[in-house]
């Protein structure tokens, strides 16, 4: 899954791909690249970052998805049941859903009338409260409870367990010591039988452990957290670097490939 940030304010490529034109330019260069899912977002989730309006996150996007569904699979990357539901009319097929842990009967509504794959991600609080003070007693327990609940809440509303995908929320929330114990523990979340998918790309608890203070300088650690979720079972990886990030998989699988012989 490449990203593409029509954004001005994220965190590792803020304001590059504002325009229509330049979002389309990159999501066609990713695609190109080997991305099987390009995740448009029109809002930054960063830790403090400021909210948008429905209105101008629905400029942002809709033409970007308009484009690019001619090209590729698109996941809407937002929090607001009214931008995915025009997302999918303009062609995306995924809903990534950052605000799962605030439980949206609207946005259940959308993905069980829609049919969409749906990602529930675990965050705790808000981007504008997740990292004041991230406190768990077992925060891959507690992930576990939030998937279990979450599942049971969208089937309430027709969502089937086979749209459905799950994400830890790395970062979302987060210590650093809570996103090692996520990564250590990711492979006991294949349990679901639900497709697993992690977004660590570039995110700054790499580099607090590799001491990468620029953000696009932090691809061997992301690949590195990458290539072991891959052995852990996880089958999406959200990433800015699709390149690099597909060549490093494909060298991970061919040792899978010939362990299993």
């Amino acid at each position: 899954m490449g990203i593409v940030n029509v954004t001005p304010d994220s965190f590792s490529d803020g304001g590059r791909f504002l325009e229509s034109s330049a979002a389309v330019a990159h999501g066609l260069k990713l695609a190109a690249e080997g991305a099987d899912i390009i995740d448009v977002g029109g809002e930054s989730t960063r830790p403090n970052a400021r909210p948008v309006d429905e209105e101008e996150e629905l400029r942002r996007v809709i033409p970007v998805i308009r484009e690019l569904s001619e090209h590729a699979v698109i996941s809407i990357d937002t929090m607001k049941a009214g931008v995915a539901r025009a997302a999918i009319a303009a062609g995306a097929s995924v809903i990534n859903d950052v605000a799962a842990n605030r439980f949206d009967r609207e946005m259940a509504r959308v993905v069980s009338e829609s049919g969409a794959a749906y990602v529930l991600m675990h965050m705790q609080g808000s981007p504008q409260t997740m990292q004041k003070n991230p406190s768990y007693k077992d925060v891959v327990a507690e992930v576990h409870e939030f998937f279990d609940k979450g599942l049971s809440q969208l089937a309430a509303f027709g969502v089937t367990p086979e749209q459905v995908v799950l994400d830890v929320g790395i970062g979302f929330g987060k210590t650093l010591e809570h996103n090692l114990q996520l990564l250590r523990g990711v492979g006991g979340f294949t349990k679901w039988n639900r497709p697993l998918m992690l977004g660590v790309s570039r995110k700054s608890f790499i580099g607090t452990v590799t001491g990468e203070t620029e953000a696009a300088e932090r691809l061997p650690g992301s690949l590195a957290c990458a290539c072991w979720a891959r052995l852990a079972g996880v089958q999406i990886f959200r990433v800015h670097d699709v390149a690099a990030t597909r060549k490093a998989l494909g060298m991970t699988e061919a040792i899978m490939a010939r362990d299993n012989k």
